[in-house]
């Protein structure tokens, strides 16, 4: 039936304009969120106050998102020491023990949280994909937001300057 395709493609290209509109943008101001650890450790967003954020969305089936772990563990050894925190969320539909075994198996260095209801996710973006990735800078603003896979390379010159800043 000719024009069909209308009454599919108009809902689903109004949803995805609505996600890019939502989805914070640089100098947004980030919501103070909690994360629940793998290990029960209850962070507040504010708790980092002061220090650069790094927050990344991802899923253990996430092709991308395992292939970006060791980028990750890079940023996280080489800052952690100078006030970066590296925190990944796991999507509210990947199961829990699947998350904490794969955390253990990859040797994650920095911490991992769960989002069961996604509310992290909802306030800081939507999250229409993972990976995603969201850095906040010191001042609890929003610096960067990414989707899909994060290299380190992306970030030094970022992380640098807002490290130097803050000493």
């Amino acid at each position: 039936m000719p024009g069909g395709w209308v009454r599919w493609a108009l809902p689903v290209m109004a949803a995805a304009i609505a996600a890019l509109v939502l989805w914070k943008t640089a100098g947004d101001t980030v919501p103070d969120v909690e994360f629940v650890t793998l290990t029960g450790e209850r962070i507040r967003l504010r708790d980092w106050r002061g220090d650069p954020v790094l927050v990344t969305f991802w899923a253990t089936d996430c092709r991308p998102c395992l292939e970006e772990i060791p980028d990750l563990s890079e940023l996280h050894r080489t800052y952690a020491g100078r006030g970066l925190h590296v925190i990944a969320v796991a999507m509210h539909y990947d199961p829990p023990n699947r998350v904490l075994a794969v955390a253990r198996e990859a040797r994650l260095p920095y911490r991992v949280a769960l989002d069961p209801l996604g509310r992290i996710a909802q306030a800081l973006g939507p999250v229409p994909g993972v990976p995603a990735s969201f850095l906040v800078g010191p001042d609890g603003r929003l610096i960067l937001r990414r989707l899909g896979k994060l290299r380190a390379e992306e970030l030094r010159g970022t992380l640098e300057a807002l490290l130097e800043k803050a000493q």
